[in-house]
């Protein structure tokens, strides 16, 4: 059985003057979530640049992301308040206890999603595999266990 196709995987392009679209895969809507609900594959490490076009795609689809929680050692040189279009997004950094392979968003009034963080550098193929991997229902992985497949 082929695993399902994510609902949206961004084409990898070489990033332009402006902000590319976010490359993110979800799983969809009428599956319960697992320990992740899709995947993130940032264009470069710097949070303040990637997050609005992320933050962008979950506001037209889901609802407007409030605030995030990631791993400190992820993103080292993020501030706990970014800016994206129109809000302003609370970030909570932790040193333990939290993947350091995943994002977690939250939207008020509508829940949370966990993302599998693809690291920039990637190949896109390995990115490809991760992101889909990261979508299918039949998987109940962590970010970091799906990164070890």
């Amino acid at each position: 059985m082929s695993a399902p196709t994510p609902q949206h995987i961004s084409p990898d392009r070489e990033p332009p003057a402006f902000a590319p679209p976010a490359r993110v895969a979800l799983r969809p809507p009428t599956f319960p979530p697992g320990p992740v609900s899709g995947a993130w594959w940032p264009h470069s490490a710097d949070l303040a640049a990637e997050l609005p076009a992320l933050v962008e795609a979950f506001d037209a689809s889901w609802g407007r992301v409030t605030r995030m929680t990631a791993h400190r050692e992820t993103w080292r040189h993020a501030s706990c308040d970014l800016p994206v279009a129109g809000h302003t997004v609370r970030a909570a950094w932790l040193t333990s206890g939290f993947d350091p392979h995943a994002v977690r968003l939250f939207a008020y009034g509508v829940g949370r999603r966990d993302l599998l963080v693809v690291p920039p550098e990637t190949a896109r193929a390995t990115a490809l595999r991760l992101m889909s991997a990261a979508a299918d229902p039949a998987h109940h992985l962590t970010a970091s266990e799906l990164l070890a497949l």
